[in-house]
């Protein structure tokens, strides 16, 4: 019998350092993706292994109700692309690299800010900065994962 989490599509959120923006945004979507046939995982285009999420992102996850404490940072690589069914950077300039280092990317990597009404836009790092940075990071993001999952809804992506 197949295991079914090998059945999940998976979405891979891309950021940096992978130790605030994608793990939260990764964090948010593994919640509201539960039972839905889909995953989140995060990754990180210039990301050290095994480091924590910053505390600050701990902690603006924790006023949503979502636990990020267990997660630990990990570089992009071919295997976590070629399972992605999605991926959604944070930045063009991560999209642009993705596609550079791998080109079967292509045609599934998407900017996170792009499923809106509005004009596609980066997602402005808050590392360095104050807690009410990261808020507005996550409150910013977890606009766009609505509109993300609301893009696979229309499309019958979603299991009920």
């Amino acid at each position: 019998m197949e295991n079914p989490s090998s059945q999940l599509k998976k979405v891979l959120v891309v950021c940096t350092g992978n130790s605030c923006r994608s793990p939260m945004a990764a964090g948010w979507l593994n919640q509201k993706l539960a039972g839905k046939g889909w995953g989140a995982e995060s990754a990180g285009v210039a990301a050290w292994g095994g480091s924590p999420a910053s505390p600050e992102a701990v902690e603006a996850m924790r006023e949503v109700g979502i636990d990020i404490s267990g997660h630990r940072s990990r570089a992009l690589t071919k295997p976590l692309v070629d399972e992605a069914s999605v991926i959604l950077a944070m930045t063009e300039e991560h999209r642009r690299e993705i596609e550079r280092r791998f080109p079967e990317a292509q045609g599934k990597t998407y900017l996170l800010n792009s499923f809106g009404l509005g004009k596609a836009r980066d997602v402005a790092d808050p590392i360095g900065y104050p807690e009410d940075v990261y808020r507005h990071t996550r409150d910013e993001m977890i606009q766009a994962l609505g509109d993300f999952l609301l893009h696979l809804a229309e499309h019958g992506e979603l299991r009920r």
